[in-house]
């Protein structure tokens, strides 16, 4: 056994909404030797935390009944040593921020694969990463940046365009676009 991977069985809980992805994770990390449990609610992963805290977990940030941080905060705090990965198909910087300070492992964009959510789930604790080989984009840091204060002010487009000093249109017209590449 590695220095990273948890005592005990290798239990995973896998936490999203879109049901076919879920079975196709499910499936490729039960073949990785993970005994697989699935919610698709945080309801519903909180019912598992509570039940029978696993060792490892991925859950999707934003599902239809909450928040996906939420579960890994009640899962580092009943089982401090569980590895845990939040997926998302609308990465930013804040809500990156927001995981790992609550205890995620790491943090990926959706669609990512069985093997890079093995290597998220299995990598050393002290590992860094890898530098980039393709940096973001200088209109994708300005995007990460007001998507951050955005965040920040709880999602208020008036409040956000006062802070950026930017007209609340112009705000609105940005926030509907999708991230630059």
């Amino acid at each position: 056994m590695s220095e990273n991977e948890i005592d005990g069985p290798k239990t995973l809980l896998l936490v999203d909404d879109d049901r076919p992805f879920l079975q196709r994770l499910g499936r490729a990390m039960e073949s990785r030797g993970f005994d697989v449990r699935m919610a698709q609610s945080v309801a519903e992963a909180m019912g598992e935390v509570k039940r029978d805290p696993p060792a490892y977990a991925v859950v999707d940030l934003r599902l239809e009944d909450g928040n996906g941080l939420d579960v890994v905060e009640a899962l580092h705090t009943v089982r401090p040593e569980a590895r845990a990965v939040v997926l998302t198909g609308y990465g930013n910087i804040a809500t990156a921020v927001s995981a790992v300070k609550i205890g995620a492992a790491d943090y990926l964009s959706k669609p990512a694969d069985a093997d890079a959510v093995y290597g998220a789930l299995m990598a050393q604790a002290d590992a860094r990463a890898a530098l980039p080989e393709n940096p973001m984009s200088a209109d994708r840091v300005r995007w990460e940046h007001i998507q951050r204060v955005y965040e920040l002010c709880n999602r208020n487009v008036s409040e956000t365009a006062r802070r950026l000093n930017m007209h609340r249109r112009t705000l609105q017209r940005i926030l509907a676009k999708r991230a630059p590449r």
